[in-house]
């Protein structure tokens, strides 16, 4: 607990620099008194890019990261499965389908409404593979989700392939953008769209945590617990489903925070704990992703490239390497 605690305090200060970082860096970069000034005073020449797109974009990054990595816990623990994450499950592919028939067809769909409509998409993908699931989680569970997952996300796949090919080029272009993940040219409405989704999910986690972690002792453990195996899971997805859709809805699919953040998380903390995972996990999605957009926008200026290829050059080796140590869990 008190390692737990430790772990989470230096995960937050992680995440406060990695954000100061981020609003000083750019095509002006600031020290810390000139970025405060750039900030505070409407006469500074910085003043409306470090206020109105550098600190929306790092906040932005914060939440959707803190969000990603609340999905990831709920799904892993409450499917059993180490390697559950929006990406892998249909959750974010179910959601881009909505955004991409969205965008491509030039539906008159008010930005606020979105996001539901993502949720929309992203719980019909879900719900498919915890049906498949069933109840139980016994032997052969964990195998049953991955590959059903796998199906739902290559289904989507293929939907978003062929609505693609009804667009023009400017809309290729901007869906492609989009569906590799993106923070760019997003504002204070954006994150207010995101943080509207991705604030109540994580407060509805926190109330979950317990029930979920009765999960992880087996269903027949859980429900001699006293705990409704199949609501609880139910439940689970419709959380991570909420922040995984809302995130996508505005930032496009990014992939391997909600799948390494947990891992991290457990591997930093010491513990399996659900409610201790999240309590590390969500300051540490959150620092992914802001260090992620970071990179994607500084490592080729002025070429910038979507913070979803900076996210998965980043995770992929990350997980390879804690799974080759046994830490994933």
């Amino acid at each position: 607990m008190y390692r737990s605690l430790v772990v989470a305090a230096g995960a937050a200060a992680l995440l406060a620099a990695a954000l100061l970082t981020s609003l000083a860096v750019g095509a002006a970069t600031l020290s810390p008194p000139e970025l405060l000034l750039a900030l505070t005073d409407p006469q500074h020449p910085v003043h409306v890019s470090a206020l109105h797109v550098r600190l929306p974009r790092a906040l932005l990054g914060a939440v959707a990261g803190a969000g990603l990595a609340a999905a990831g816990v709920l799904l892993q623990d409450a499917l059993g499965n180490p390697v559950a994450g929006p990406e892998l499950l249909g959750v974010s592919s179910g959601a881009a389908v909505v955004a991409a028939t969205a965008t491509v067809l030039h539906l008159p769909v008010p930005l606020q409404v979105l996001p539901l409509l993502s949720l929309a998409g992203a719980l019909a993908a879900g719900l498919v593979v915890v049906l498949a699931v069933g109840p139980g989680s016994g032997p052969g569970a964990s195998t049953r989700v991955v590959l059903v997952g796998a199906a739902v996300t290559a289904a989507c796949g293929g939907v978003v392939v062929a609505v693609i090919g009804l667009g023009t080029e400017g809309d290729v272009v901007l869906l492609m953008r989009y569906l590799l993940g993106s923070l760019s040219a997003r504002g204070w409405n954006d994150l207010a769209v995101v943080a509207l989704g991705v604030v109540p999910a994580l407060l509805a986690a926190l109330l979950l945590t317990r029930s979920v972690a009765a999960l992880r002792l087996g269903d027949h453990v859980a429900t001699g617990l006293g705990v409704s195996v199949a609501r609880v899971r139910l439940m689970a997805l419709l959380v991570a489903s909420l922040a995984a859709a809302t995130v996508a809805a505005i930032c496009g699919p990014v992939a391997y925070v909600a799948l390494l953040a947990p891992h991290v998380a457990r591997a930093a903390a010491g513990t399996t704990s659900t409610p201790l995972v999240l309590l590390v996990a969500a300051p540490v999605g959150s620092t992914l992703l802001v260090v992620a957009d970071l990179a994607s926008r500084t490592a080729f200026y002025p070429v910038e490239v979507p913070v979803g290829i900076a996210t998965t050059l980043v995770g992929v080796p990350l997980l390879a390497l804690l799974t080759l140590r046994g830490r994933p869990a």
